[in-house]
């Protein structure tokens, strides 16, 4: 389970509850939000989709425990893409 919380301005506390439990801290800039989502969707959701797709390809401790939500694309090109095919689906 993942659970995610505004802490402040486009910042967000994420608690990942598994077998593993993990607390991250993720920013989330406005402009990247409104690219990912079109503001079609809530932060939080976007951010708990994110995590959906880190703990596809990593586990919760492997995660950093403080970063830009925007830098994931940086170690996984296919991140953008998938969020945006995603969001057209629930749509």
């Amino acid at each position: 389970m993942i659970e995610v919380h505004s802490t402040g301005e486009e910042t967000y506390s994420v608690n990942v509850i598994a077998a593993e439990n993990t607390n991250h801290e993720v920013m989330l800039e406005d402009w990247y939000y409104m690219k990912l989502t079109d503001g079609q969707i809530l932060p939080e959701e976007l951010i708990e989709r994110s995590f959906e797709f880190l703990l596809e390809r990593e586990s919760g401790a492997e995660i950093m425990e403080i970063f830009d939500l925007c830098l994931i694309q940086n170690n996984f090109p296919e991140y953008e893409k998938t969020m945006k095919r995603e969001l057209r689906k629930k749509i």
